[in-house]
């Protein structure tokens, strides 16, 4: 039964995660409640290299369809891989529990921004070229980078949210760049999760095929529906992560 459980779970994990981030909302406590003896650091790599392959395929449709700033986004996702890395030894030597606190205020600041600003990623209008893209990019990337390596929640929403608010990108540009990021975010913490054998890889080659048909699927609708579905799903996604993230930081 586990197994049908966690792939269903995967394969909805996908098709979130392809639109607007906030895949691990659904797929780590799924892993948690069908394994509660397990060591959280294998759920975890369990869930990232099951995830990195429906972010991977969602990248790739993606690119066939939006113009990504691949001169920018190239060099974003190199700073975001090594923030990653960071961030996956930092969480090793310090905790991370100030941010279990702080991070469903932080959503909540996100959320009411983006309800108030109703235009806020309507329309595609960068504000940076050249040099001065790859920097701002690359700064995201290192930041968000070492976010998700030390604690993780809400990645690809805050990818989004910065690229929209920053870069002056729309909703789906602003996912389609995410989710190259987020690829190289994963890769960081895979290579970090393998190396200590914190992966079960029997359960994440399943798990890896179904995300990657949720991903399709999202990816699908998110082309099909425009920058406005994208972003009707990233305040959905958001609104979910305050409520389990505060949950888990004060009730709990």
């Amino acid at each position: 039964m586990e197994w049908i459980f966690i792939t269903l779970a995967s394969l909805l994990a996908g098709f979130v995660d392809a639109i607007v981030g906030g895949g691990g909302l659904v797929m780590v406590p799924a892993l948690f409640a069908a394994f509660p003896g397990a060591p959280p650091a294998t759920l975890l790599g369990t869930n990232k290299a099951a995830s990195v392959w429906g972010t991977a395929m969602a990248t790739w449709q993606y690119s066939r369809k939006v113009q990504v700033r691949w001169s920018a986004m190239l060099p974003a996702a190199g700073a975001g891989f090594a923030g990653s890395f960071a961030g996956a030894w930092a969480v090793t030597v310090m905790s991370a529990d100030f941010l279990r606190k702080l991070l469903p205020l932080v959503l909540l600041g996100v959320l009411a921004y983006t309800l108030v600003k109703k235009e806020l990623g309507r329309h595609h209008t960068p504000r940076f070229t050249g040099q001065a893209e790859v920097l701002a990019a690359s700064l995201i990337g290192l930041l968000i980078g070492f976010y998700d390596g030390f604690f993780g929640p809400g990645t690809g929403s805050f990818f989004v949210f910065l690229f929209v608010r920053l870069l002056g990108y729309d909703f789906l540009n602003a996912s389609a760049s995410a989710k190259l990021l987020n690829c190289a975010t994963n890769i960081a913490a895979i290579a970090l999760f393998a190396a200590k054998g914190h992966v079960w890889w029997h359960f994440a080659v399943t798990l890896a095929i179904a995300n990657v048909v949720g991903s399709l699927l999202g990816t699908h609708l998110a082309l099909k529906h425009g920058t406005g579905f994208v972003r009707g799903i990233f305040i959905v996604v958001v609104s979910s992560l305050i409520l389990k993230t505060g949950y888990d930081a004060f009730l709990r």
